[in-house]
């Protein structure tokens, strides 16, 4: 006896609601099943509700990406404010570690001499995220470093193309928002309370 090949746990959920509403639609008026059970009005409310549920959640994600973004923007703007500060500070302080920790700053232990400007950071790498329109980047960690910068554009070899894409405490950032399909080119520089270091090499990612 032939038996039903529904595979609903493996469809996507448009893919899922459209195959319901294929059956129903096949369902209705058919003279071979004329009182389906459940009704087919429990499953246009079923149909109806899943699709209501994917919509806000779609939403959510979007809201979250854009409030993410947000976060991003007042990160970098922060760590940009206190970098200033910190510059201020030991500008003024003049190699005093006294006068340093009594503005509540740390003193770094510095393998290098004073002054001198971060390295660029090395072996940038991207990958693909765990979602569509997700990039994740990665690199090495560069001594020193409070933060770093990450940019994008998608056409390099214009000048002012580059936009900020995050800032990540981290050495190692997930590029949300990018449009599926499209080939970013990405950078990075480590923020240091001697300043920004040079961008690193650049890597290029089709966003999923």
């Amino acid at each position: 006896m032939p038996k039903i090949k529904l595979n609903l746990r493996s469809l996507p959920i448009p893919e899922k609601l459209t195959r319901a509403q294929q059956i129903v639609a096949a369902l209705t008026g058919n003279a071979n099943f004329t009182a389906p059970h459940p009704s087919l009005a429990e499953v246009t409310a079923a149909i109806d509700g899943l699709d209501a549920a994917a919509n806000a959640a779609r939403a959510a994600r979007l809201e979250a990406r854009r409030r993410t973004a947000a976060q991003a923007v007042k990160e970098e703007e922060l760590d940009r404010i206190m970098t200033q500060v910190a510059a201020y500070v030991e500008s003024v302080a003049g190699g005093d570690e006294g006068l340093i920790l009594s503005a509540g700053l740390d003193v770094r232990a510095s393998n290098a001499p004073d002054g001198s400007a971060p390295a660029a950071p090395e072996t940038l790498t991207a990958t693909t995220g765990n979602h569509e329109g997700e990039i994740e980047l990665s690199w090495d960690t560069v001594r020193g470093a409070r933060s770093y910068v990450v940019e994008r554009t998608t056409d390099p070899q214009t000048a002012g193309s580059w936009t900020q894409a995050g800032v990540s405490p981290r050495s190692s950032l997930i590029i949300e928002g990018l449009d599926s399909g499209k080939r970013y080119h990405f950078r990075v520089a480590a923020v240091t309370f001697n300043g920004q270091s040079p961008w690193s090499n650049q890597v290029v990612k089709v966003a999923p």
